[in-house]
């Protein structure tokens, strides 16, 4: 409750036990086992913060931080607590506050984006659970997007630098160092397995604009934004490393505020224990620098978990307000932290801080805030406010109202596929192939007019041999038919030639029978007529052979 300009959080009777604005950047911690309120102290903190003014982050792990939307509930429990608090006097009341739903997976708020790019190679490497080789791969898959001017905005990018850097492998090892394709097919599978757990819906734009969550509404008060995670819970690696990657963001963005009288925004991490698990000692070292730096930038980061040893000393130093609700020890080593727990507050003389510690009950705490010097204050044992608004669930109906009606449903609704790395490869892989069937075109055209060169060549040759048989016909026909002229020629000759041999000797001799008759009488006309019929002759053979 946001009372005399501080965070009224619990009461050891008396004394109300309250965070100064200006401190509440100094961060926190809530820890306690299952069951013993923390959810109730996280909603008391987030109300009066939002009063107050200050825009709120929380993350609903079992929904039940939902019905901050709506008032709380008029009961005897509550009305016996609000008596013991004294809380009639004070201006307590129930009621709603301004609440904006989100979710990773889209399905119970807002859909929460965020890109590859902005995730950066660490927390993409560790989302991925990568191995250190692995991770430097990224990071020069990183450097090369960067220098080519390809943006990594979703899954669909990673894979295509991943392809990319894969089948130019050996071109890329002589400037970033050996790239080994085995590794590049380990880290592909990462990122498979990482879509099928819903990491195609996470990365993608439009991107979370984290200015979108410093908000207040038309009273003053802030805005809580609760991140549902219901779903994205059962992927702790995803669920921690969004996280990680929204500190950063608010880190990365916000400008330098220095000291302030009340926060620009306070961030809770439930299940805190989960950003710590598996992580290497770069991210310890990057976690440390944030929780150390952001209070600059006017941020407070509360963590919640069951225990304080689920964080490391490094980062549980630099939590200065502390509320420590009961923790069970059944073993030696639930003692051990229980013993740690109670030495990490300031000795409060009036009890034992060990022994309390185990003995509270559900809404009781150990609490320690810091003073305006920035001291820790003495350990008091102390009851937790009653929060305000309604305690539990809320409907789907009452859910889909109040997303329906968000200012930010039409921007952040619907996802955005920007042109980038997987479009330039994929413009160049079908640059490529269109090249390629060119050339294969190219290729079998040129093929084509090879076989038609052939055929045609073929042909010519057929059509030649063919002229040329038929040339040979028509001259052996030819030459049939003048030999067959010339016998019919022979045959005339021989015929008219046997006529006038025959008719010559008949006139030869009978001329010369005359001549001879006159000269030498019947001899004679003997001798005469056989020389005329030879002479006649003879020059008739003459005469046929010219």
């Amino acid at each position: 409750m946001y009372l005399d300009d501080r965070i009224w959080m619990a009461s050891d009777g008396d004394e109300k036990l309250s965070i100064l604005p200006e401190m509440m950047n100094r961060h926190g911690l809530i820890a306690g086992a299952t069951g013993t309120g923390k959810t109730i102290t996280l909603k008391v903190m987030a109300e009066a913060l939002s009063d107050a003014g200050v825009p709120v982050f929380l993350a609903d792990v079992k929904g039940d931080l939902a019905g901050m939307c709506m008032p709380g509930e008029d009961s005897d429990d509550m009305r016996e607590r609000i008596a013991r608090f004294g809380l009639e006097d004070t201006g307590f009341r129930y009621q709603s506050y301004p609440v904006c739903y989100w979710d990773l997976a889209g399905e119970y708020g807002l859909p929460l984006h965020t890109t590859v790019s902005e995730m950066g190679p660490l927390l993409m490497g560790r989302l991925l659970r990568l191995t250190d080789l692995q991770c430097d791969l990224l990071q020069v898959m990183f450097r090369i997007a960067d220098e080519e001017g390809l943006l990594i905005l979703d899954t669909k990018d990673l894979r295509a630098m991943l392809q990319y850097m894969g089948e130019n492998s050996k071109e890329l090892s002589s400037q970033y160092g050996n790239m080994s394709r085995q590794s590049i097919n380990a880290i592909l599978r990462a990122v498979i397995a990482l879509e099928s757990q819903g990491g195609d819906k996470f990365f993608g734009e439009p991107a979370l604009n984290i200015f979108d969550w410093i908000k207040k509404d038309s009273d003053g008060r802030g805005v809580i934004n609760i991140l549902d995670s219901r779903l994205s819970i059962s992927n702790p690696m995803l669920y921690s490393t969004f996280m990680l990657w929204l500190m950063s963001d608010l880190f990365e963005k916000l400008p330098e505020r220095g000291d302030v009288e009340k926060p620009e925004m306070v961030f809770f991490f439930d299940e805190a224990h989960l950003l710590f698990n598996n992580a290497s000692p770069l991210l310890l070292e990057k976690i440390e620098q944030l929780v150390k730096l952001i209070r600059s930038k006017g941020v407070g980061i509360y963590f919640i978990t069951q225990s304080p040893s689920d964080i490391p000393d490094s980062v549980l130093a630099q939590l200065g307000n502390r509320i420590q609700h009961a923790l069970r020890a059944y073993t030696p080593a639930e003692q051990k932290k229980i013993r740690a727990a109670a030495q990490s507050f300031r000795i409060n003389p009036d009890f034992n801080t060990e022994e309390v510690l185990s003995q509270l009950g559900i809404g009781e705490a150990l609490v320690s805030f810091l003073d305006e010097t920035g001291t820790p204050g003495i350990v008091e044992r102390a009851k937790i406010l009653p929060p305000q608004s309604k305690m539990g669930i809320i409907s789907d109906t009452v859910r889909k109202g109040i997303i329906s009606s968000s200012p930010l449903l039409s921007y952040y609704s619907e996802m955005v596929d920007r042109d980038s790395a997987y479009e330039f490869f994929q413009r160049q892989r079908e640059e490529a192939d269109r090249e390629r069937a060119e050339e294969e075109a190219r290729i079998q055209e040129e093929k084509e007019a090879r076989i038609r060169e052939r055929e045609e060549e073929k042909a010519a040759k057929e059509k030649a041999r063919q002229e040329e048989r038929e040339a040979r016909e028509k001259a052996r026909e030819e030459e049939k038919a003048r030999r067959e002229e010339e016998r019919e020629k022979a045959k005339y000759k021989n015929s008219a030639k046997t006529v006038a041999k025959s008719a010559a000797g008949t006139v030869g001799r009978e001329v010369g029978k005359t001549v001879g008759k006159t000269v030498g009488g019947t001899f004679g006309k003997t001798l005469g007529g056989n020389v005329g019929a030879s002479l006649a002759r003879g020059i008739l053979d003459t005469l046929f052979k010219r």
